[in-house]
């Protein structure tokens, strides 16, 4: 086959115009890329290097010590405590996501005020966290709080302690984190629902299907994949969030609150232990890392694209 002069240039123009295009796109990705370089993979490196050593913040020095940390870890039982509490936290992605799908499926519907209503539940999502914080605090009090005087209006004569108890301070937080992230999580799911063909609701409806068997056999199937996407980002979110429990209760009573983003954050910040609390986060991302694995893994069976 003979290629013309012509056909030469055009191949050779084209490929110019390629080494051109793809020059740009570097040029417009390298400042993002060197960002992450210099704020995320450099100080992640940096941090796996402090784990082997002894680094205190107050003192310069650093001495190799091998797998001391390490091992501090594992025979640290607060460690286990931070996980524990950890994995009760985790507890709050599926329960809001759950109800975050009950909200969305009735706000996606024709009810009253439904516009106002989608604001109302956004707004805490993108309320500051101290101010949330201060709130609940008031909300919980055991003995002022509106929530215990309506438990005791109602006939409960010793209302739990919320956050003042090591037993259900815990579970208090979980409360919390499910009403903050409900928002979030009803307006991913109301873009969804939007998206989902009138045409085939209706053959549903008109092959006799009722409410319930529309949503579990159509809706729910048909926005699984923003179910995964809520799922995986909620628990990421989750375990490295700290803010919240750093406002309301420090970690206590009694470290029931501590979970593992705040144990590193007050090795680091409090006791300045930089290699340990090096050492935590890792555990912290080998932790992150599993679960986004068997996410990844479990999907397959119930996320339909």
């Amino acid at each position: 086959m003979i290629i013309t002069i012509q056909e030469r240039w055009g191949m050779m123009m084209n490929k110019n115009w390629m080494r051109r295009q793809q020059r740009l796109g570097y040029l417009f990705i390298g400042p993002n890329m060197l960002g992450v370089l210099l704020f995320f993979i450099i100080p992640a490196f940096y941090s796996l290097y402090l784990v082997f050593t002894d680094y205190q913040f107050m003192k310069p020095d650093k001495n190799f010590v091998g797998l001391a940390n390490i091992e501090r870890l594992l025979h640290d039982e607060l460690f286990y405590t931070a996980m524990l509490n950890t994995v009760i936290f985790l507890l709050a992605v599926p329960i809001s996501i759950g109800l975050a799908f009950v909200v969305a499926t009735v706000l996606n519907q024709s009810v009253y005020f439904k516009k106002l209503l989608r604001g109302l539940y956004f707004l805490p999502y993108i309320t500051s966290g101290v101010a949330i914080a201060f709130v609940w605090m008031l909300l919980f009090q055991p003995n002022q709080g509106p929530i215990n005087g309506f438990l005791r209006s109602i006939g409960i004569a010793n209302p739990p302690g919320w956050l003042s108890t090591i037993e259900t301070s815990m579970f208090a937080i979980d409360i919390i984190w499910v009403w903050f992230m409900l928002g979030y999580n009803m307006i991913i799911y109301l873009a969804a629902l939007q998206e989902i063909s009138s045409e085939l609701l209706e053959a549903a409806r008109i092959d006799g299907a009722n409410r319930w068997q529309t949503i579990r056999k159509i809706i729910f199937p048909l926005v699984s994949p923003t179910t995964f996407l809520l799922l995986i980002t909620g628990l990421i979110m989750t375990v490295k969030t700290f803010g919240i429990i750093q406002a309301i209760t420090q970690g206590g009573p009694g470290n029931s609150t501590t979970i593992l983003s705040l144990f590193v954050y007050q090795h680091a910040f409090r006791y300045y232990d930089m290699s340990y609390a090096a050492t935590i986060s890792w555990a912290l991302f080998i932790f992150i890392l599993v679960i986004t694995m068997i996410q990844w893994w479990g999907q397959k069976r119930w996320v339909h694209y």
